[in-house]
């Protein structure tokens, strides 16, 4: 017999338009959501491919395990409707100072616009500011200009020009 695993407490919840707005932990069991999620755009749509989960699965294997990446979830009322994962990097520059590092943040198309993106990155400032990070860093496609502005309003900048080599 084949029990599901525990809910994952809910690292955050909040009241939003449409219902409760909570982030967990992500289950290995979510990488179909989170997937469809990470192909719902232009970019992903030619990136991604859930043909073949075994890629994802390792992937996904691999941050679980580590403490210095979490990979999350949000869900609206049990639905999963959003992703992102958070990762802590240490450094020497800056005085020797962590840096925490947001990638692969996603919005469910319906509910882009209703303050869900901006809960999740403000919980991820939190938890940086709370591990003791001096930093935290994303990187956004630069046809992505929509997301650019979405950063900026939570008050990041544009400092750096990322570079990047597909191998």
């Amino acid at each position: 017999m084949t029990t599901e695993p525990a809910a994952a407490p809910a690292l955050m919840t909040a009241a939003v338009e449409g219902g409760t707005f909570s982030l967990r932990r992500a289950r290995k069991g979510d990488l179909p959501r989170i997937l469809a999620l990470l192909a719902d755009d232009q970019l992903g749509a030619v990136r991604e491919s859930v043909d073949d989960l075994a890629p994802y699965e390792l992937a996904f294997d691999a941050i679980d395990a580590d403490p210095a990446h979490l990979l999350v979830v949000g869900e609206l009322d049990g639905e999963v409707v959003a992703t992102f994962q958070l990762s802590y990097i240490p450094g020497l520059s800056r005085k020797g100072s962590w840096r925490s590092q947001i990638e692969a943040v996603r919005v469910s198309g319906e509910l882009r616009g209703q303050g869900v993106g901006a809960l999740m990155i403000q919980w991820a400032v939190d938890q940086a500011r709370e591990r003791g990070c001096s930093l935290v860093q994303l990187t956004t496609d630069k046809s992505r200009v929509a997301a650019h502005r979405f950063y900026e309003r939570l008050g990041f900048v544009a400092s750096h020009e990322g570079m990047k080599l597909k191998l």
